[in-house]
């Protein structure tokens, strides 16, 4: 195995137009187990440590553009209030050392069904910024994953950054594990509430080949929110509309039975996560324009 180590970015590029199967590695968090365990071995690994744009920000007007090795950390540290549900799954990722390795870029090249920040990305909306010495193209994360563990990344591309949707209102993420912390997730669920567009995003991990949408349950709470004027009043939600979000959520599942949990269980999880995420969401949206009197229930 030969390990390359760009200086620059540009050499980053090169090396990997020279060496398409090569494997980039910056935080090493998932890379270093599948190699440990025997599981992958490539004839080439590119270290990124030393591209030092990798490791940077830029919090735009509507959007943030986030270094493909910016650590979990800096996005909890620095990020919380335009990246609110990121900042969250990012508190879920393994242990205080993964974290401080870990990025959402390496997350992203793995492109696992289980990625804790996959959920997030969805519903928040990003895109990916890949880029090859044939130039750079941005790739809309509803479009990137495109099978277990595989992205419609070229061979000879690179995760640069990823641009992510500055929150505008409430956004959530909860999953679920077989125990508190340092867990692969048995499903997990995002949420994000877009006032000014009067749209909701959700993601969800763990439940189906892919990280995916639920389009149906978001379609269906972004058309009740309006139809009942409820962006505008911040009014308790139905409890028959959660529900009905809720089963809408885990219609989109199309989950396997593993070690770590059954399909069916799966499914009802999800429903669970949603409930509760649209819950802690709609109660901080209440908050946010003024709708809560005297400690009203968020449901009614």
């Amino acid at each position: 195995m030969d390990f390359l180590r760009p200086a620059t970015w540009g050499e980053a590029l090169a090396a990997k137009a020279e060496h398409p199967s090569a494997v980039p590695i910056a935080g090493g968090t998932d890379v270093m187990v599948e190699i440990n365990f025997d599981h992958r071995r490539p004839a080439h690994l590119i270290d990124l440590t030393r591209v030092a744009d990798l490791y940077t920000w830029e919090v735009g007007a509507e959007r943030v553009r986030l270094g493909a090795a910016v650590p979990y950390t800096r996005i909890m540290t620095h990020l919380r209030a335009e990246l609110p549900g990121l900042a969250l799954a990012a508190h879920t990722v393994g242990s205080p050392q993964i974290r401080n390795r870990g990025s959402v870029g390496g997350n992203l090249g793995a492109a696992s069904p289980a990625g804790d920040c996959h959920p997030a990305l969805l519903a928040a909306g990003a895109e990916v910024e890949a880029e090859s010495v044939r130039g750079t193209r941005l790739i809309p994360i509803d479009d990137f994953f495109t099978g277990v563990k595989r992205s419609a990344l070229e061979p000879d591309e690179l995760i640069r950054a990823v641009r992510i949707t500055r929150a505008t209102g409430p956004q959530q993420f909860a999953k679920v594990g077989t125990r508190n912390a340092m867990v692969i997730a048995v499903c997990a669920f995002g949420l994000a509430l877009h006032p000014e567009q009067r749209r909701v995003g959700t993601g969800i991990g763990s439940a189906a080949p892919t990280p995916v949408r639920a389009r149906t349950a978001e379609e269906f709470l972004a058309a009740a929110l309006a139809d009942a004027d409820l962006w505008a009043s911040g009014e308790p939600l139905p409890r028959a509309l959660v529900r009905e979000f809720a089963e809408l959520a885990a219609g989109a599942c199309n989950p396997i039975d593993d070690v770590r949990g059954t399909a069916a269980y799966r499914r009802h999880a999800v429903a669970v996560l949603a409930r509760r995420t649209l819950g802690w969401a709609w109660e901080s949206y209440r908050d946010q324009i003024g709708g809560t009197e005297g400690g009203a229930p968020r449901c009614a």
